[in-house]
């Protein structure tokens, strides 16, 4: 390990033992946002530490048999000792690589809740009905992770699925966890209405978003024009007897919302200025990422079946993350809302590219 890893870590364990420090003081026990702030970063630092301090211990230990061993005069003894060693000093190895990866910068973003935006692609109904299955997918994700999921807009067709629906997700790492779900999901299967048995090609578009508290982006009641209408399903069929759908537009960005999922106009206005806050935040990262020479590729793209990250195909039950080369063979299992095995994979890529200094 170099001088300024060992550095930065000293100072992070000094950090670490403040905050044992004020965390013990009866101001702060009073004090729930305050409790809650330093308990969070308390709970950070101390699986840096920990695993710190574990290096240390394996490399006194490492210190500890080869110096046993030298003093040493049984030939057995020297064995033992030349092993045990050598498995410190391969467990110190481990834990440096850990500590690296632990002291990676994080997106600021990563502890955000998200907003999901699932659009159908090229496919006419049969993408439509690919959007409706993602949306179930992520649905059930945040059910497994004990996350809150809900509705914040749709747009239902008429044979099943969605034009268009926006799913807000909350809880803990949220973004960290989704954000690579973003880009094209392609499916390859044989529609319900193919006579022939014909496998059809269609594709769905995710976008996912950070939730934006009302401190990240300021909105200026000026800047916003609302109009109430009433709630319509699929068909156009009017689904509610009162005007209590509403549509958000903000003036200086053009981005209009809108959001009829609740029979309260409050409550949908409340949910359609959650939605486009989370733009406004999406649009101002990628403004900041674009004065800084980082310009990330948009997220969705054209919805064009070539842009795809991912192909699920049915025949074989395989699904393809095309930016990782990963498969997997348990489509129905994934639909379910299983996974991690993806969202794993993706986040240790970006930290390898982190550590080869690939990353943005």
């Amino acid at each position: 390990m170099n001088e300024g890893m060992r550095a930065r870590l000293d100072e992070i364990e000094a950090r670490y033992e403040e905050l044992n420090a004020e965390l013990s003081r009866p101001e702060v026990a009073s004090d729930p946002a305050k409790l809650r702030d330093l308990g969070k970063q308390h709970a950070e630092l101390g699986e840096i530490v920990g695993a710190y301090r574990k290096w240390r211990q394996a490399n006194s230990d490492a210190e500890e048999a080869r110096a046993l061993g030298r003093d040493e005069k049984d030939p057995e003894s020297q064995v033992f000792y030349k092993e045990e060693a050598e498995r410190a000093e391969k467990l110190a190895e481990q834990l440096e690589a850990e500590l690296e990866v632990l002291l990676l910068p994080t997106d600021p973003l990563d502890e955000k809740n998200v907003v999901i935006e699932i659009r159908a692609g090229e496919g006419g109904d049969e993408a439509k009905l690919w959007a409706g299955d993602l949306f179930e997918m992520y649905r059930r994700y945040a059910e497994r992770r004990k996350w809150k999921a809900e509705v914040l807009s749709s747009n239902p067709s008429d044979l099943g699925g969605f034009d268009k629906v926006i799913l807000e997700i909350r809880g803990d790492q949220a973004y960290s966890r989704l954000k690579h779900e973003s880009g094209v999901h392609r499916v390859q299967r044989v529609p319900e209405t193919e006579s022939q048995g014909r496998i059809h090609t269609s594709a769905a578009t995710v976008a996912v978003l950070p939730e934006a508290e009302e401190v990240d982006v300021e909105i200026r009641p000026e800047d916003i024009e609302i109009d109430v209408f009433r709630s319509s399903g699929p068909g156009g069929q009017s689904v509610n007897t009162t005007d209590s759908a509403v549509r958000i537009t903000h003036k200086p960005t053009g981005i209009v919302i809108s959001a009829q999922e609740e029979r309260s106009q409050l409550q949908n206005k409340e949910k359609g200025m959650r939605y486009l806050r989370a733009r406004l935040l999406e649009l101002r990262e990628q403004e900041l990422a674009a004065e800084r020479g980082e310009a990330r590729k948009a997220q969705v793209g054209t919805g064009s079946r070539s842009e795809k990250i991912r192909t699920y195909n049915f025949p074989e039950s395989r699904v393809t993350d095309h930016r990782i080369g990963l498969k997997a063979h348990n489509l129905t299992e994934i639909l379910q809302g299983e996974i991690d095995q993806f969202i794993d994979a993706l986040i240790q890529k970006e930290r390898g590219d982190q550590l080869r200094g690939d990353g943005s």
